[in-house]
């Protein structure tokens, strides 16, 4: 089984900051606003990570259980949207212009359409007497810095394969085929119909168990300077047997007969290979003119298949009753063991001729 390795790679999201300055001048004259939702001073509105922000400020906390302390949060100003983002709420030290973290959030969503447009969560950011007591306030001045961080979709990559060198397709029986066609290196020769073959036995034998035992067995033939006879069989059988033995094809679209003659060939030689591809293409030519001499020739040769898909054939065909009635049946019944004549007519459930 081929397995298919393909990889991509989230990188970093990229990240967007803005630091917004938020200067409330007069801290002491806006306490006593109360603690209601109203009750706040808003930033101006400030963009970071291209969606708009603000700070509301609440000198006298947010509700009545705040009210000794301020409260500060930063607002997703833009409508309708969503945005991944952290933010950092720091107070400034008026002498040294240094600035001190109250306050982290995030990295978290923020979206607009609910509270969550708020950071922090909590109300109470610092109570007025740490502020007022401190370097934060000075000439009743208190500075808000508000470092946000927008933190946008990570990239992905596309899909991409592994590196992989294709797999040449195989060549051997090109270079075997060659070795028929340079006609040199033979070692063995076949007469066959009066005609003179050459071949190389080491090719042979490997393909055939039957060469194999003949040119190399306790009764080999062929010895020195001696040819094999080869009886009962044309020179174009002979040569069409070579060829696929040299190149594992036949040498070109074969006519029936010779086809029928090859599969003899192949019985005779154990040539499993030739034989199953003989019986495909016969198979492919069945017609009613074709398969009762075809049924025979696989009952003598034992290829069980092209048997079976004669009869199939005839089964579904509607030229039994014609088939069986014929001269043709009549000399299947010369070569071929009744049970299959007796396996046609029962299929049609006509008596026996």
């Amino acid at each position: 089984m081929k397995t298919c390795k393909t990889a991509s790679m989230c990188t970093p999201a990229e990240e967007s900051q803005g630091i917004h300055v938020f200067d409330i001048l007069g801290y002491s004259k806006h306490k006593g606003m109360g603690h209601h939702v109203d009750s706040h001073i808003r930033s101006g509105v400030f963009s970071v990570g291209g969606h708009d922000w603000v700070i509301f400020f609440f000198p006298d906390g947010y509700t009545e259980y705040d009210l000794d302390y301020i409260s500060a949060f930063l607002v997703l100003w833009s409508n309708n949207t969503k945005v991944r983002a952290s933010c950092d709420m720091r107070l400034v030290d008026q002498y040294t212009g240094f600035s001190s973290s109250v306050h982290k959030t995030g990295p978290r969503i923020f979206n607009s359409g609910d509270i969550s447009k708020f950071a922090p969560q909590t109300t109470c950011f610092i109570t007025h007497n740490e502020i007022e007591g401190s370097a934060y306030l000075r000439d009743d001045r208190l500075t808000i810095e508000c470092v946000v961080t927008v933190f946008h979709k990570p990239h992905v990559t596309e899909t991409k394969s592994f590196p992989k060198i294709g797999m040449p397709p195989a060549d051997m029986t090109e270079d075997v085929a060659k070795l028929l066609e340079e006609k040199k290196g033979f070692d063995v020769s076949f007469i066959v119909a009066g005609e003179t073959i050459e071949a190389h036995r080491f090719v042979l034998a490997m393909r055939s168990p039957v060469f194999k035992a003949e040119l190399y067995g306790s009764m080999q033939e062929a010895k020195s300077g001696q040819c094999i006879t080869i009886k009962d069989m044309q020179a174009a059988v002979f040569k069409a047997l070579l060829h696929f033995i040299y190149t594992d094809s036949l040498p070109s679209r074969e006519d029936t007969e010779m086809v029928r003659l090859l599969l003899v060939a192949a019985d005779r030689y154990a040539m499993d290979r030739l034989k199953l591809v003989c019986q495909s293409i016969l198979c492919e030519d069945l017609n009613k003119d074709t398969v009762a001499i075809t049924l025979a020739l696989a009952d003598q040769h034992n290829c069980h298949q092209l048997k079976d898909a004669c009869l199939e054939f005839i089964e579904l065909s509607n030229f039994t009753d014609a088939l069986v009635a014929t001269q043709r049946l009549k000399d299947i019944k010369k070569t071929c063991p009744s049970f299959i004549v007796e396996e046609l007519e029962k299929r049609k459930k006509l008596p026996k001729a």
